[in-house]
């Protein structure tokens, strides 16, 4: 009997038992890998550019735009100190950014490495089973809300997904083309490209461990992967080094619970019930592939510990120190299509067989279904995405914020900072601080090589407050009301200061902050020097 291609046996590995599986070949086939491969990345382009221009940015975007203006050696400083993980990403911001500084060219990058992202699992589908599971996939991912929401984010996680899910793919070709060293190199290569964006991206590994040992794959893959594995663990090395001593940046994470598991889980397959329980059952239909031939590596195969094992492991490790985030494994989201495609696959073949005016259903109707469905779903879904679009949705919008103070201030008024997190504002959005004294800071972000600036002591702030006779006050509002107490012990004399000689006055509450004035209560005791002329009109926006 003549052999197999690899192409057909990955078809085989999936296909209904006698069902007979078509791969097309030569020219036709290519044309339509190249129509499963790009039509999802025009439609991922299309979900991610649509309303990229928030006009607000918030808290951690700010910090990506706010550092990557800085020079080169100033991002430099900044990494031995915090955010080293980010390194990586922080240069490529800053050559973005040279170009044009602004918030929607800060998540170009993002946009297009989402499209990138959904062309390859699009590669993936096509490759290990048929290019119309390709398209399906592609079209799946672009359409989760997850993906459209990272996809406009100024910040790593969304090129850490294309980076990932290339490897995957490079993954794949490296163990069904024999093994050959070079194959390996360039998976090596890109993985650990990949995992200096972001350091957990390495649990790509212990997924791809797991999909050999499902394939029951020969010695030679374990020694290819093995070498490619080691390379990626020792070039990370020197990150991890430097992102121990900053743990105390994730201190405010707790350990994830069955509910964090039940989250992540719908943000995979849909926040909707509807389209979560059809991509659940579509992935129990599609398990039936998991394992075939001895050495035969298949969709399931491949799919199924890239969605579980990175999250799992994150989350079982978590349990001693906690460092889990959703956003955290992104990446894994890209084999949650190709799950829910393979048993869509299955549920096909077994309907194709079915006789429709006694002719089985042909290939091609039964590609504009699976579209039809995709497209449905999407549909189902767009309420989610559209109200993504929106600068509430986020834990703050600072550009709202700015808005606010440079409409209520005058130039030479002070302004406090509390904590100082909230100095992200005038950081990210300079122009609307302008004129204004910030009573607290002592040396600019940049120049101290931190990410909000160096304030003076808990003893200089008070005796600075207690100069002034009226002040206004960008915080966090259970701050402010006394729900939560501040750790830096200059936002705790901050606010000491403010309830004991000043009464709040005017206050506004937008993007997650409050804006509030205060003014010295007359019982409180005169100011140690004359008034300065602080009041006036609210001004105009500043540009």
């Amino acid at each position: 009997m003549k052999p197999r291609s690899r192409a057909e046996a990955a078809t085989a590995a999936v296909a209904p038992p006698g069902a007979t599986a078509r791969v097309p070949r030569g020219e036709e086939g290519r044309g339509r890998r190249r129509v499963a491969v790009g039509v999802p990345a025009l439609v991922m382009l299309a979900v991610g550019l649509r309303g990229l221009d928030r006009n607000g940015m918030w808290r951690d975007e700010a910090v990506s735009f706010q550092v990557g203006r800085r020079t080169v050696p100033q991002i430099w400083r900044l990494l031995h100190d915090v955010d080293a993980v980010h390194g990586l990403y922080y240069l490529l911001a800053h050559a973005v950014l040279t170009v044009h500084p602004g918030e929607v060219v800060l998540r170009l990058p993002s946009v297009c490495a989402a499209a990138v992202t959904a062309a390859l699992v699009a590669a993936l589908g096509a490759r290990l089973l048929r290019p119309r599971a390709g398209l399906w996939a592609g079209l799946l991912y672009a359409g989760t809300p997850m993906a459209g929401h990272y996809a406009q984010e100024g910040r790593s996680y969304a090129l850490v997904a294309a980076g990932a899910t290339g490897a995957t793919l490079l993954f794949v070709r490296a163990v069904e083309g024999g093994s050959r060293a070079r194959a390996w190199a360039a998976y090596g290569a890109v993985l650990a490209l990949t995992c200096w964006l972001h350091e957990f991206a390495v649990l790509l590994l212990c997924a791809h461990a797991v999909s050999l040992a499902l394939a029951r794959a020969e010695a030679r893959a374990w020694r290819g992967w093995g070498c490619a594995a080691g390379g990626v663990v020792v070039t990370l090395v020197p990150l991890v080094l430097v992102s121990r001593g900053q743990a105390a940046q994730v201190a405010w994470l707790r350990r994830p619970t069955a509910v964090s598991a039940q989250e992540l889980a719908r943000a995979f397959f849909g926040p909707s019930g509807a389209v979560c329980a059809v991509c659940l059952a579509l992935v129990c239909a599609g398990l039936a592939g998991l394992v075939k031939r001895r050495g035969e590596i298949t969709l399931v195969g491949v799919a199924l510990p890239l969605t579980v094992v990175p999250p799992a492991v994150l989350m079982l490790a978590s349990q001693v120190s906690p460092l889990f985030v959703d956003r955290y494994v992104l990446y894994a989201l890209s084999g949650a299509p190709l799950l829910v495609v393979a048993g869509a696959e299955r549920v096909a073949g077994a309907v194709g067989r079915l006789p429709l005016g006694g002719r089985r259903v042909p290939p091609r109707l039964a590609a504009l279904a699976g579209v039809l469905a995709v497209g449905a779903g999407f549909l189902h879904q767009l309420p989610v995405l559209r109200a993504d679009r929106d600068p509430g949705t986020r834990p703050d919008d600072l550009g709202a914020v700015s808005r606010v103070v440079a409409r209520q201030t005058a130039p030479g008024d002070a302004v406090l900072f509390v904590p100082a997190l909230a100095r992200n504002a005038a950081l990210a959005y300079p122009g609307a601080f302008r004129g204004l004294r910030d009573v607290a800071l002592v040396e600019g972000a940049a120049g101290s090589g931190t990410l909000y600036g160096r304030e003076a002591g808990p003893g200089e702030v008070r005796r600075r407050v207690a100069r002034l006779d009226r002040v206004w006050v960008v915080a966090y509002p259970g701050l402010l009301a006394g729900r939560r107490r501040p750790a830096s012990p200059v936002a705790r004399a901050e606010l000491a200061v403010l309830r004991r000689d000043f009464t709040g006055r005017k206050e506004i509450r937008r993007g997650g902050l409050t804006v509030r004035l205060y003014v010295r209560d007359p019982l409180s005791g005169p100011v140690s020097r004359p008034r300065s002329p602080l009041s006036g009109p609210p001004r105009p926006g500043r540009s």
